[in-house]
């Protein structure tokens, strides 16, 4: 056999072991995807739930026609509702919405694990100093004042990763939406003076996209 024959000869063989090595790794690959598809579809992993609990409202007003100025502080409440899966929470920001219109700066909750069916509970501070508005919502947030009852909304975004026995999933975008009648201004209202500061209970459920 000739040089040439046997330099031919030995491409074809390392081609057909590159082939059979991708097609095992395809085919290894293939089998552990069906396997992570099948524990998943089996336990079934429920999104958590959240809870708006109190607000504490240390300053919330109009310093100008389109400059609000905020400070609050939020309990919120986290519930895992699995029984097997563990979830591990990262890269939280909360803030505070008026109108369709941001108000508050970002302020980051610690990464923390949540084990099977237990319950965390976050109290953050939220604020803005002068933060530009639009000027028909400083408008609005005054007369919202004046009738005694102010809706905003408490946002939380982030990540988070499921956890069964060893495996851990990647990461997914974690999106909470807590809807925050605050009955600010009323007479009637049943908030708590806390030194400078006065505190409403809420306890209202939070929207969850996942």
């Amino acid at each position: 056999m000739s040089e040439k024959d046997c330099n031919h000869s030995n491409k074809d063989h390392r081609r057909k072991l590159i082939r059979r090595c991708c097609g095992g790794l395809l085919i290894f690959n293939f089998i552990v995807l069906i396997i992570i598809l099948l524990v998943w579809s089996i336990l079934q992993p429920r999104k958590p739930r959240f809870t708006l609990q109190d607000a504490t409202i240390f300053n919330l007003n109009v310093s100008a026609p389109n400059v609000i100025s905020t400070t609050i502080q939020v309990t919120v409440n986290s519930h895992n509702p699995n029984s097997k899966i563990g979830i591990y929470y990262d890269r939280m920001n909360v803030y505070a919405i008026y109108h369709s219109q941001q108000i508050t700066y970002y302020t980051a909750i610690p990464p923390v694990y949540q084990g099977t069916k237990e319950d965390n509970v976050w109290s953050p501070f939220i604020y803005g100093d002068n933060v530009p508005v639009a000027p028909y919502n400083g408008q609005a947030l005054g007369e919202d004042q004046s009738d005694g009852a102010i809706n905003m909304l408490i946002k939380i975004n982030g990540r988070v990763k499921w956890k069964c026995g060893s495996f851990i999933s990647g990461r997914y975008h974690l999106h909470i939406t807590c809807p925050a009648y605050i009955p600010l201004g009323n007479s009637k209202n049943t908030g708590i003076v806390v030194g400078n500061a006065v505190k409403y209970k809420l306890s209202q459920s939070c929207s969850v996209s996942v």
